[in-house]
């Protein structure tokens, strides 16, 4: 969304002619891009930061992947798993140049085993495309990213991907049942299965969020849930934005967990409105879009108290959607929110900062300080029932400074987050937007350890090189290994 490139403050490693030739007699003439104008697709992501790639390839198969891993492996060059490029941390953006790997033609669904509640899909696969495969069947797919109509389930693991409906039902990791990946060497290996839970270590936990940084996932197993007997969904408007945040702690309090709570201000919900027409109060400060499902019995009496929860707060209106189509346009409003915002601003930087729910409402005063301080504007929308925060940071990539002041302006409110005890990410993943931060949040001992578990995997700092750790720029100097041309696995 702009025409920063990280190509400056991060070391390109070439492609070697020899390196490239091989690329071409595996994949052949349509399994690749090298062109100028070509390569310019590919060098960002809904991130801020940009960088280009070498070359783009294209693997069809497990093999394909292992045979360009094996290639590049020789030749020291770095690689960089993609999947729709929707990604909100750079994760998918080559900070050293070298090899793409684009696996949108790895999107084949190879099963679907209804007995034992399973999928197995390639990374390809289009989030959405899963719960489509098995709508009729009255199972579904829980993660639902608000981009789940491109984005795949390569790049939600990758990135530990989440989504309105994650409050109740948790967030990739907890659906994600196994996978098949390939290591930086190009062997190809198994982990987890269809069974609910595996003998030895965990790694199927611990590669699911790893960002591309460790291995590049080749087939996943995929947990699938039943449709609920009853859903119902809420809109509760309000003339004050606190009011709005002190809802959410109140309905906590009231032990009630619904699938979803997503809060929009009163500027986001008035661009949202003006582009999808969902039924959203022009005039309002702030609202809550609430869900809830299970048993028609619990979601009745649910609905009763959260009602209660929202007036006792200050709530000036409170809407339960009465068909599947009112519904679905309101979901249409709030996951179609980012693309509103283009109407108004012609670019954006979204934080993904996470704050204990108590710390909601302070925390929203705190951005307007920092939109006053660095004098632009942002407006909020954000999974309200986990503490999610998605601030949105209006700018200009053409006036001059602007981008710097959005990137300052970012990390003020990250910063916050963290002394509040939250973090600086729920699910967009750190990336190379956040990796500088990852000393603000971790103890040096702490990021020596994840460093460690990187270099285990992926000695020769191959995978996605500049992403995650520090790499030098930030307070404590916690550096990622370097990256040398022709430097082959260790």
């Amino acid at each position: 969304m702009s025409s920063h490139s990280s190509e400056q403050v991060f070391g390109r490693i070439p492609l070697p002619a020899a390196a490239k030739k091989r690329l071409v007699q595996l994949l052949g003439p349509k399994g690749y891009l090298d062109r100028p104008e070509d390569m310019s697709l590919y060098e960002y992501d809904g991130s801020v930061d940009k960088a280009r790639p070498e070359m783009v390839v294209f693997p069809r198969t497990t093999e394909d992947v292992s045979a360009i891993v094996k290639i590049t492996a020789e030749y020291g060059v770095p690689i960089v798993g993609r999947g729709a490029g929707t990604g909100l941390s750079g994760g998918a953006i080559p900070r050293a140049g070298g090899v793409t790997i684009g696996f949108s033609r790895m999107n084949r669904i190879l099963e679907i085993d209804l007995e034992n509640e399973r999928m197995v899909v390639q990374p390809g696969v289009v989030n959405l495309d899963i719960s489509l495969a098995v709508a009729a069947l009255n199972y579904f797919y829980a993660p639902d990213p608000s981009s789940q109509r491109a984005c795949t389930i390569g790049g939600n693991v990758s990135e530990n991907a989440g989504g309105p409906h994650t409050l109740a039902y948790g967030v990739t990791t907890n659906h994600v049942m196994g996978l098949e990946f390939v290591l930086p060497d190009g062997s190809v290996h198994t982990t987890g299965g269809k069974e609910l839970d595996s003998p030895g270590y965990d790694l199927v936990g611990l590669l699911t969020g790893s960002e591309g940084t460790m291995v590049l996932v080749t087939k996943v197993i995929v947990r699938l849930m039943r449709q609920p007997e009853k859903i119902k969904t809420i809109l509760a408007i309000y003339n004050s934005a606190s009011d709005c945040a002190d809802t959410i702690a109140d309905i906590t309090a009231r032990a009630i967990t619904p699938v979803a709570v997503e809060m929009l201000d009163g500027e986001m919900l008035r661009m949202v409105e003006e582009a999808t027409h969902a039924g959203y109060p022009l005039d309002a400060a702030a609202v809550l879009l609430i869900e809830l499902e299970g048993l028609v019995e619990a979601v009745e009496a649910q609905t009763l108290q959260i009602r209660e929860a929202c007036e006792r707060c200050g709530a000036r209106e409170f809407r339960v959607a009465k068909t599947a189509e009112e519904r679905d346009l309101l979901w249409k409003g709030r996951k179609n929110a980012f693309g509103a915002v283009g109407r108004v601003s012609p670019s954006y930087y979204v934080q993904d900062g996470v704050v204990p729910r108590t710390q909601i409402a302070p925390t929203l005063r705190h951005i307007a300080e920092v939109a006053k301080k660095h004098r632009l504007g942002i407006s909020n929308i954000f999974h309200a029932g986990d503490g999610n925060m998605h601030p949105i940071i209006l700018f200009n990539p053409h006036v001059e400074g602007e981008l710097e002041r959005a990137k300052a302006a970012g990390e003020d409110i990250l910063t916050y987050c963290i002394s509040v005890g939250g973090s600086i990410t729920g699910e967009h993943g750190v990336g190379m937007e956040k990796n500088e931060l990852m000393a603000k949040l971790f103890s040096p001992d702490s990021l020596d350890y994840i460093g460690r578990f990187k270099t285990l995997f992926d000695p020769a700092g191959r995978l996605n090189p500049g992403k995650v750790l520090p790499t030098g720029r930030g307070c404590l100097e916690i550096r990622q290994a370097p990256l040398r041309a022709g430097a082959p696995l260790l």
